[in-house]
């Protein structure tokens, strides 16, 4: 019996938003020195941030005590959010085409406070989403809300648990190779969104392939 591909299980950034690490690192030098945080690793104050441990205060406090940054919580907030970019339309689009088709979708986002708050500001300005991404998928899943975070398992259980999906019908959309690697031993099949592809062309081919192609993984070391 064929199995059907039918829940897609997104991350955010890399894969439905543009983001560039760079730019925060950048803007955080600027205000005294360089902050430990990049797509593989960061410190432990960005996880006790994204995992809702923090209030945006406590971490702007952690910013200047840690880094020695001086600078004004307005100051703090746009370098923090200066990777974030866009959310190019036909991403929208995309989503929209295939929860028509009957797709169910998710998003699993290692986030925070104030970058939820922001890319929803924006959402609503470009595109009147009244609850910013949230009204294109059919549930989000935050670290900073869940109070778990990607590379670890429970995330994915506690996001499957509550959608009522089972891993092997389920696609997990992502760019990050330990994020991939952690749903690929929970049984998801994967794909490992990397440049040059781009979400429009490899999900769609994706969907096409299942099930003679089972996953697309990171290519081996």
């Amino acid at each position: 019996m064929t199995r059907k591909l039918t829940n897609l299980l997104f991350d955010f950034g890399g894969v439905l938003i543009n983001i560039d690490y760079g730019l925060t690192v950048d803007a955080m030098r600027r205000h005294g020195s360089a902050i430990e945080f990049t797509q593989a690793a960061q410190a432990e104050l960005f996880d006790q941030m994204e995992t809702g441990q923090l209030t945006p205060d406590q971490f702007r406090a952690g910013l200047r005590q840690h880094y020695g940054l001086t600078a004004t919580d307005a100051e703090l907030d746009a370098a923090w959010n200066a990777m974030l970019l866009d959310v190019p339309a036909e991403r929208l689009a995309l989503i929209a085409e295939l929860r028509a088709q009957g797709h169910q979708t998710a998003l699993l986002s290692n986030t925070n406070h104030i970058h939820i708050e922001e890319i929803n500001r924006r959402l609503k300005t470009q595109y009147g989403l009244e609850h910013g991404i949230a009204d294109c998928l059919d549930r989000v899943f935050y670290s900073q809300q869940v109070g778990l975070r990607k590379p670890g398992e429970e995330i994915f259980h506690h996001a499957l648990r509550e959608m009522n999906w089972k891993a092997e019908e389920t696609l997990f959309i992502e760019d990050s190779p330990q994020h991939i690697a952690t749903a690929q031993r929970l049984g998801l099949h994967t794909l490992f969104l990397t440049p040059p592809l781009t979400l429009l062309d490899a999900l769609p081919a994706a969907l096409r392939a299942f099930p003679n192609r089972e996953s697309t993984a990171p290519p081996a070391a």
